[in-house]
């Protein structure tokens, strides 16, 4: 059990307009922060009012990229309860990416404790606007003043918070993607398993490409035969082909998903037929010049799932489901929100509120 100490700001912020929130741009009074040396381990668990951080230039996160994070949203029920999704679940995979970068773990309670003690100090900040939540942001990274490609001796553990609108304030739209074939996100061996900031600036040039060709994302291709899909953008992707719901195996260079594991889950218990495992691109064209290609959706934190409605390659383009989002897709949609939001029964025990 953690010792928090509690230190408030001199003034709280005045709370923003739920019709007005904008991802990413606005942050809670409080975060969290714990600190690392070796020889003492994980210690100083405290909340303290949001604000900079003051580093070293040499400080070794800037230098070798020795960090790594989590997305998580708290969601506010029609009772006015404050209530997480499945945050063990980001506990395990932080510790799984701290592994991979030679970051030392911190205990699955202490994660939970901590989240759970800065959204109950900043309750207010969670929205009361449907489809509006307070986004999550835990984070470890290097601190030793060193430079010097080598595991550092000191890292910083925090967590900030912001308050987020509807993903889909007009309605679900689907978007348009398009297959890469130059750059690639991850290859087997590498950080492609894990949530770290590297993984996300190799996707950007790519991404902007996609966007001046007029698409919102890019299906992303393995590393080495260039021919396997893996995710979508910095999300998970699912297709469902002629009854059967497909998506790429975890093979160590795609994220492993929560929203993802929980698609899979809802799916298993509904009798729908699923594979992980390898898929060629020409597959999924192939599967749409055969009318069996009937749906296709990204799934992440962020947007739950996001329907795919047109997909491109070497110049080749299909409509999925007549660019409309497809009644699996909705279905997922509409039971994982219900869960989330606490419009809809826990069946699997998923929630975990905030007292």
């Amino acid at each position: 059990m953690l010792d928090i100490k509690v230190t408030h700001p001199a003034q709280n912020k005045p709370l923003p307009d739920p019709d007005t929130l904008v991802f990413g741009k606005l942050f809670t009074d409080h975060m969290f922060l714990m600190d690392y040396h070796t020889g003492q381990g994980w210690h100083d668990p405290r909340i303290v009012p949001y604000g900079p951080l003051s580093l070293e230039p040499s400080c070794m996160v800037f230098h070798y990229a020795q960090e790594v994070f989590e997305g998580m949203k708290a969601y506010r029920t029609p009772e006015g309860k404050v209530q997480l999704f499945r945050p063990l679940e980001n506990a395990r995979r932080l510790n799984s990416s701290c592994d991979r970068l030679c970051i030392p773990p911190i205990p699955e309670e202490d994660f939970l404790q901590a989240v759970k003690a800065l959204v109950r100090e900043d309750a207010a900040w969670v929205p009361h606007k449907k489809g509006a939540s307070l986004y999550i942001r835990p984070f470890v990274f290097a601190t030793d003043a060193s430079l010097g490609v080598h595991a550092s001796h000191s890292y910083l553990f925090a967590i900030i918070c912001s308050p987020v609108g509807a993903y889909y304030p007009e309605g679900i739209n689907p978007v348009k993607i398009y297959v890469e074939d130059e750059d690639v996100r991850a290859v087997r061996g590498g950080t492609g398993y894990t949530k770290c900031g590297g993984n996300y600036a190799a996707s950007i040039r790519a991404g902007e490409r996609a966007e001046e060709q007029g698409y919102s994302q890019v299906l992303w291709l393995d590393g080495v035969h260039r021919k396997y899909i893996e995710e979508v953008g910095a999300m998970n992707v699912l297709f469902k082909v002629n009854g059967k719901v497909i998506t790429p195996a975890l093979t160590g260079s795609v994220l492993p998903g929560i929203t993802r594991k929980s698609c899979l889950d809802l799916l298993r218990s509904w009798g729908v037929e699923v594979e992980e495992r390898l898929i060629t691109a020409q597959e999924l064209f192939d599967a749409a010049d055969a009318g069996q290609l009937e749906e296709a959706w990204g799934s992440g934190t962020a947007a739950v799932v996001s329907p795919i409605g047109e997909l491109a390659m070497e110049g080749k383009k299909v409509l999925i489901n007549h660019g409309q989002i497809g009644p699996l897709t909705q279905k997922l949609y509409d039971t994982l929100t219900g869960i989330q939001w606490g419009t809809q029964p826990d069946p699997y025990g998923w929630i975990v509120p905030v007292e």
